[in-house]
């Protein structure tokens, strides 16, 4: 049987945000949610939903309506701890490393192999709840309560008629939902609404409230997430992260273009404090020069990584994300570690309403590589992404400190990196997270940027300066 878990990642906030639901309210509140992580694990026609959200608004009752393919039950529903979503957003994020030259007169010992070469609301009580609502075909299906959560899963006929429905139940549904409901209700998507006990929610000073993460599960044949909805509220542009895990396969999108970033760009020393400035204007750029397009950012083998932002997932963390339940009777069927095989993508839109028409619908890809420390030629560092055997891609950004003391030997061998040398430190790899939040410039690549970067036509400073990219 093939298995394929799906895992995905949104960053959003007032100005840019993605949901594949959107929040409900009564009395005519204005409700953001400003960080939201999705995960999907599906094995088969199985897909296990999990979902963090924060919650900034009014501290009284509100709801997430999100589509479904078929009836929730209780027993569907459960509530998890938070670390996983912080935990796969890190290991797949944009990084930044520092390299320093290895002394050019180093000799390697025989029979070693050179590291730096290789691969490497009120009136939202359930009370009422389908009174009057079957002259406007909309049903109450299943009602059931799970932590903070009472939930509601509604079918309806006709999209006015869930609109209007909602809205006499005191929902405060924002102008135009009803095109963005036509098309699920068509499909026979079922509603599952989850109403907020703000009492339940410990909000802080500014308003935000950190939402206890829900998971459901269910079958359905089709393979994509919903997120049309989350267009309902959308002001601005909206950034979506998808992370998707499978056994030996990467996947990308099937109804937009695929593009891979810019990957192996050696920065000048200030970007390590500029880091995610730098990363949102080359991810900008990249949008820009490939309209419509969903970007690329990581697929590597999950049991494994380098460098590494954080430890690679662990046993327990796939069974948080639904092994538990998509094999029978509970129990993973896999006789060893179900992280062994296991590729982790990493998939980024920014999109508005103009932009964006359809849910987004997944298709396996060939295996990809690059954003390693790995010559092409013997000499230039590989840039880009090419097609391989694996997945080893990652945007991977680097700053590299040259070899300034004396070089005392005949034939010196430059372009060797590593870690410090004895009196200097590394600070670690950086991960770029959050960018959804940070100021944009689209100069901030050619500020930065030492190396040229063939996708988007940069020269990159040393060049420009007419100065070689190593000094012998």
């Amino acid at each position: 049987m093939i298995r394929v878990f799906i895992a995905a990642l949104t960053v959003v906030s007032a100005s840019a945000h993605a949901f594949c639901g959107f929040y409900v309210a009564g009395g005519g509140a204005e409700l953001f949610n400003n960080a939201t992580q999705v995960v999907l694990m599906r094995e088969g026609t199985r897909t296990v939903l999990s979902m963090q959200n924060n919650y900034q608004g009014p501290p009284e009752d509100f709801a997430m309506v999100i589509p479904v393919p078929v009836v929730l039950k209780k027993e569907n529903v459960k509530t998890l701890k938070k670390e996983i979503f912080s935990r796969i957003d890190t290991l797949a994020a944009p990084r930044l490393v520092e390299y320093w030259e290895v002394d050019p007169c180093y000799v390697e010992p025989p029979d070693t192999m050179d590291f730096a070469f290789s691969a490497g609301a009120p009136g939202l009580g359930l009370r009422g709840m389908g009174v009057g609502g079957g002259g406007l075909g909309v049903k109450v299906e299943a009602q059931f309560s799970v932590g903070e959560y009472d939930v509601v899963v509604l079918s309806a006929k006709d999209a006015l008629g869930l609109e209007t429905w909602l809205k006499q139940e005191k929902y405060k549904i924002p102008s135009g939902a009803e095109p963005l409901f036509r098309p699920y209700i068509q499909q026979g998507m079922k509603f599952f609404v989850a109403k907020v006990n703000a009492k339940k929610v410990t909000f802080d000073k500014n308003g935000m409230a950190a939402l206890s993460p829900l998971r459901f599960h269910y079958d359905s044949e089709k393979f994509e997430l919903p997120i049309r909805l989350g267009l309902i509220n959308a002001k601005a542009q909206q950034d979506l992260i998808v992370h998707v895990l499978a056994r030996n396969q990467r996947y990308e999108v099937a109804n937009y273009p695929n593009v891979t970033i810019p990957t192996n760009i050696d920065l000048v020393p200030s970007a390590k404090s500029e880091f995610p400035f730098f990363y949102v204007s080359l991810f900008d750029r990249t949008a820009k020069a490939n309209p419509k397009a969903v970007i690329t950012e990581y697929a590597w083998q999950a049991s494994s990584c380098d460098p590494c932002p954080t430890s690679p997932l662990t046993e327990e963390d796939f069974q948080t994300l639904g092994a538990d339940v998509v094999s029978s009777k509970g129990k993973v069927t896999d006789p060893y570690d179900p992280r062994q095989g296991y590729v982790l993508t990493r998939l980024h839109a920014r999109y508005d309403k103009s932009s964006l028409g359809e849910d987004l619908v997944f298709r396996a890809a060939k295996p990809i590589v690059g954003g390693r420390e790995f010559l092409t030629n013997g000499k230039s560092l590989e840039q880009g992404s090419r097609p391989d055997s694996l997945n080893n891609f990652q945007a991977r950004y680097a700053i590299r400190y040259p070899w300034t003391a004396e070089v005392k030997c005949e034939k010196p061998v430059y372009g060797r990196w590593g870690g410090p040398p004895a009196g200097k430190t590394a600070e670690g790899t950086k991960a770029a997270q959050g960018t959804a939040f940070v100021e944009r410039d689209p100069a901030k690549v050619e500020r930065l940027s030492e190396s040229p970067i063939a996708e988007l036509q940069v020269k990159g400073l040393k060049l420009e300066a007419g100065k070689p990219l190593r000094k012998k």
